[in-house]
């Protein structure tokens, strides 16, 4: 009971340095007695996993786990989806979950993704985070398969000390549990934590635990029992710019007379170590990487191919410091902000360009068109708290509709533009904890009539044909004043 309740890992944390030491784990506690609760009514014992592999890439301010799992159904009837299980605590944090099956062997393995959804879950807030797998081909009895899963996290990672100096290093923790949180009944195990440099300040251990280069091993651990937990806590050097975009808003408006033009305003936050102290500009500069090394020295934006008319400023006016390359298949926009952003600091700055209209909007054989974009963040390992895409459509569209990959909500308003009429339908998508595997291609398809283009042209035409008859009118009227 003291393993599966995971006093024994508890303990071995709470003992190890003065970190942990700080840091209080209650709540993993309440968690895996809970779970240990709840293993007769929520796991299923139908199916087992054979052998469990976890890869935790630290290395960066998003948190990435590759799961790769042995499944074996020994039960009597078929199984039709495989649950995952996580803590209170990384369900608050993840992003995105991605699953599928491995098809083929070397060069020509090919993996067949698979629909991953949340279930069903209590109101308490210490029960964990349920996920099913659908798989493609109900498992037989007796047989085996494996699945490949990703796991990816904002905020899990927490700076200690809070505050540093410009010229200290940034250094964060990150807790888990060494045993792999699961419902089913695990015969073996093995957990790999990679961070970005070889200085680990400390990391709790559960025997067999094995320090490498930047890397820590954890297991193997054999014949666990379901909703096993084993706390632990690893305290490391990460020293990259945890870039955080509180909100980004996009705005994509298509012309059918050419071109579509996309603004993008960003609130843009260095979630690192706060920033103690003065800063010295003086320092800043002749020191190079040793002082502010956890700072945004300059942001690379990834834009579309054959970009153009691409402009950047912020509340003051345009920023000249930036520079723009790229060719037929790529185009990176590199800016520099006015300031250096620390931890703590904030930006706010636009960034707009044009692209061209062929290479986004298509016609479909029924006459309906559709827009082809990217979805998400275009700066490199940013994360998004939350972003909101606008496509304002032609006026004079109808029909709007979405196919976006993932979950997200979205809606129908109306926005005015010059000699606009009626409006323009505006599709409108928001997502929380956007990350760079969310950046895949989304569609906006709507019906449009071609006579609606010339409703600003006539508008136009009338316009000056009534200043022209008013003109002549006047210059032909005879205002004197005469004798009756």
């Amino acid at each position: 009971m003291e393993e599966r309740c995971g006093f024994r890992g508890l303990g071995r944390a709470l003992e190890f340095g003065p970190l942990t030491q700080r840091l209080a784990l209650p709540s993993l506690l309440v968690v895996s007695c809970l779970l240990s609760i709840l293993v007769s009514s929520a796991s299923h014992p139908e199916i087992r996993i054979v052998n469990a592999e976890r890869r935790i890439d630290l290395t960066s301010s998003i948190v990435r786990a590759y799961l790769t799992l042995k499944v074996e159904n020994i039960g009597s009837s078929d199984a039709v989806e495989v649950i995952l299980a996580f803590s209170s605590t990384q369900g608050k944090s993840i992003s995105l979950i991605k699953a599928s099956v491995p098809e083929g062997k070397r060069k020509k393995k090919a993996y067949i993704p698979l629909v991953v959804k949340p279930t069903a879950s209590s109101d308490t807030t210490d029960e964990p985070y349920l996920f099913s797998i659908s798989l493609n081909n109900p498992l037989k009895p007796g047989l085996t398969t494996v699945l490949e899963v990703l796991l990816v996290q904002t905020h899990a990672l927490t700076p200690f000390p809070a505050e540093i100096g410009q010229s200290e290093t940034q250094l964060v923790y990150y807790h888990d549990s060494a045993f792999i949180l699961s419902p089913y009944h695990i015969l073996e195990q093995t957990t790999f934590i990679k961070t970005p440099s070889k200085r680990i300040e400390s990391y709790s251990r559960e025997e067999p635990t094995s320090i490498g280069a930047a890397e820590i091993k954890y297991g193997p651990y054999e014949d666990r029992v379901p909703y096993s937990v084993s706390p632990i806590i690893v305290h490391f050097e990460n020293n990259n710019p945890f870039a955080v975009v509180e909100e980004l808003t996009r705005i994509i408006e298509i012309s059918h007379w050419g071109s579509v033009q996309v603004t993008e305003h960003y609130r843009l936050n260095h979630g690192g170590a706060r920033h103690k102290g003065v800063f010295s500009r003086l320092e800043y500069q002749s020191r190079g990487p040793v002082s502010g090394g956890s700072s945004f020295r300059h942001l690379l934006v990834s834009l579309p191919p054959k970009v153009h008319s691409v402009y950047y400023r912020d509340a003051i006016g345009n920023i000249s410091s930036s520079h723009l390359r790229g060719d037929q298949l790529k185009s990176e926009l590199e800016i520099e902000p006015r300031y250096p952003l620390f931890g703590g600091w904030k930006a706010s700055f636009v960034i707009g360009y044009k692209l061209p209209l062929h290479d986004f909007l298509f016609e479909s054989p029924d006459g309906r068109r559709y827009l082809n974009f990217t979805f998400g963040c275009p700066m490199r390992e940013t994360v998004v708290d939350h972003l909101t895409i606008k496509v304002v459509l032609p006026e004079g569209s109808k029909g709007p509709s979405v196919a976006v990959p993932f979950d997200v909500k979205q809606r129908i308003e109306t926005t005015f533009s010059y000699l606009d009429v009626g409006g323009r339908p505006t599709v409108v998508l928001e997502k929380e904890r956007v990350v760079p595997e969310h950046s895949v291609f989304f569609q906006v398809e709507y019906g449009f009539s071609p006579i609606s283009m010339l409703a600003e042209p006539l508008m136009l035409v009338s316009a000056f044909f009534l200043v022209f008859v008013s003109w002549a009118v006047y210059l032909h009227a005879d205002f004197s004043i005469r004798k009756s």
